[in-house]
C-alpha cells in the first residue's frame, strides 16, 4: 500500500443553507473520489457558541470557533470556506489569503465591483506565494452543463446567436414570508439579481466561452415590506407583528449582447409560482442548439441543424454515462444525481487544483466578471439606459 494523501485542513465560516451543502461535499468527496489530498473538516466558525456547536456536531466538524479570525491563526487549517452573507466576503477572503490560507468563497463574489476588485488583487498577491482561491459557482459542475460546454467548444452548435437564461424560484411569492438577510441590500448587495441571476450569468459565460458586453436592465420589488423574522433557519422563518422594508429587487430582467455577436435575454425571480429551482438555459447557434433545465438536471437537449430535415429534432441526452464528467465515481448509468453532487464536484476540483498548485476555476477574476455584469444591470435599471459592461 502507498502512503496516505497529505491532510488538507478546512475551516468553514457559516453553517446555514450553504454551510450544510458545503459540509456534505467535504464529507462525501473523499469517500467517492480518489483525491490527492485528504480533506479534514477541522473547524466551523459562527458567532453563537451554542448554535455553532450544535451545527458542528450535526454536520461533522471537529471543533468550533466563535470568531472566524481565529481560524487564520490555526496551523491545522489550510483552507477557509466562506458560506456567509455577501457583506462579509471581502473582509474574510482578503484576510485569509493574506494569512496564507487557500479560499473557497460562495457566490456572488462580493456586494460591489470595488470589493470584488480588492478580492482579485488579494488573490493575485496570494497566488504569487502559491495560495489559491476559487468562487463557488457550483452549477458549472452539473454533468449536463459540462456536456453543453463541450458541445459548444467543439463547434457542434456553430456561432452563438441567441441565449435565453432564466432562474425561477417562488419562495418569496407569499407576501407574509418573513424578512431575512437576503432581502437586506446592506447584507446581500442585491436580491434576485445577485442571489440567483449571478448563476445564469456565470453559466452563460461558462458554456459559451464568451462574455456579456452590454446590458439593458429592469428591476422590480413587488413586496416592499415584510414581517421581521423572530426565528431564522435556511430560507424559512417565523414572522411577528413588526414589519421591515425590503431593500432589494424581487425580480430582475435584462437584455444582453455577447462578445461573439449574439444576443441574450435573462430573467431572475423569486416570485415565479410553482417554480422551485428552475434554471433554464437555451443557446441557439448557426449549426444547432443546446437546452437545459435544472429541474430535470440529468438531461441535456441537443439539436443538430445539419441532420436531415425528415428526422431532425431535439435529442434528449441522459447525462449519466461513465464518459460524462464526474459520473464514473458515482452510480451505474441511468441512476440520477442531485443538487448536492455539484458541491462534491466542486470539492474534487478544488482539492485537485490545490494539490497541483494550479489556479482553480472559477477564479476570483471570473467572479469579478460576473460582478461587473450585475453592476451594469443595476445601473442600467436606475438610468433606464443601455450600458456597456
Amino acid at each position: 500500500m502507498g502512503d496516505a494523501p497529505a491532510r488538507l485542513g478546512v475551516g468553514m465560516v457559516g453553517y446555514s443553507f450553504m454551510g450544510a451543502a458545503h459540509s456534505q461535499a467535504w464529507r462525501t468527496a473523499p469517500r467517492f473520489f480518489d483525491l490527492p489530498l485528504r480533506p479534514s473538516m477541522t473547524a466551523l466558525a459562527g458567532r453563537n457558541r451554542d448554535n455553532v456547536t450544535v451545527a458542528a456536531d450535526k454536520l461533522g466538524w471537529d471543533s468550533v470557533e466563535t470568531d472566524w479570525r481565529t481560524l487564520l491563526t490555526r496551523d491545522d487549517v489550510d483552507l477557509i470556506d466562506i458560506c456567509t452573507p455577501g457583506d462579509t466576503h471581502a473582509e474574510i477572503a482578503i484576510a485569509a489569503l493574506d494569512a496564507g490560507k487557500h479560499v473557497l468563497c460562495e457566490k456572488p463574489l462580493a456586494n460591489s465591483v470595488a470589493e470584488a476588485e480588492e478580492m482579485v488583487a488579494a488573490a493575485e498577491r496570494a497566488a504569487a506565494r502559491g495560495v489559491l482561491s476559487m468562487v463557488g459557482f457550483t452549477y458549472r459542475r452539473v454533468p449536463a452543463i459540462q456536456l453543453a460546454r463541450q458541445l459548444v467548444a467543439d463547434g457542434r452548435i456553430g456561432t452563438v446567436r441567441h441565449v435565453r437564461a432564466q432562474y425561477l424560484q417562488d419562495w418569496l411569492s407569499d407576501a407574509s414570508a418573513p424578512l431575512s438577510w437576503r432581502m437586506d441590500k446592506d447584507k446581500a448587495g442585491s436580491g434576485a439579481l445577485g442571489d440567483i441571476g449571478a448563476h445564469i450569468i456565470d453559466l452563460t459565460q461558462f458554456i459559451t466561452g464568451e462574455s456579456v458586453t452590454g446590458v439593458s436592465g429592469m428591476l422590480e420589488t413587488f413586496v416592499s415590506e415584510r414581517p421581521v423574522a423572530t426565528e431564522f433557519a435556511g430560507l424559512a422563518g417565523k414572522g411577528g407583528d413588526e414589519v421591515g422594508p425590503v431593500t432589494v429587487d424581487d425580480a430582475a430582467c435584462f437584455l444582453a449582447r455577447m462578445s461573439g455577436g449574439g444576443v441574450g435575454v435573462f430573467e431572475a425571480t423569486r416570485f415565479a409560482q410553482g417554480r422551485k429551482n428552475a434554471i433554464r438555459i437555451e443557446i441557439n447557434g448557426s449549426r444547432g442548439s443546446v437546452a437545459f433545465d435544472f429541474e430535470d438536471m440529468n438531461v441535456l437537449h441537443f439539436f443538430d441543424a445539419e441532420e436531415p430535415a425528415a428526422t431532425a429534432g431535439f435529442r434528449r441526452i441522459v447525462v449519466t454515462e461513465a464518459d460524462h464528467a464526474y459520473i464514473a465515481s458515482w452510480w451505474p448509468p441511468g441512476h440520477a444525481l442531485g443538487y448536492e453532487h455539484a458541491f462534491t464536484h466542486q470539492v474534487v476540483d478544488l482539492v485537485g487544483a490545490v494539490a497541483a498548485g494550479e489556479q482553480p476555476a472559477p477564479s476570483f477574476a471570473d467572479g469579478l466578471a460576473v460582478q461587473k455584469v450585475l453592476d451594469a444591470v443595476e445601473r442600467s435599471a436606475e438610468k433606464g439606459a443601455w450600458l456597456d459592461v
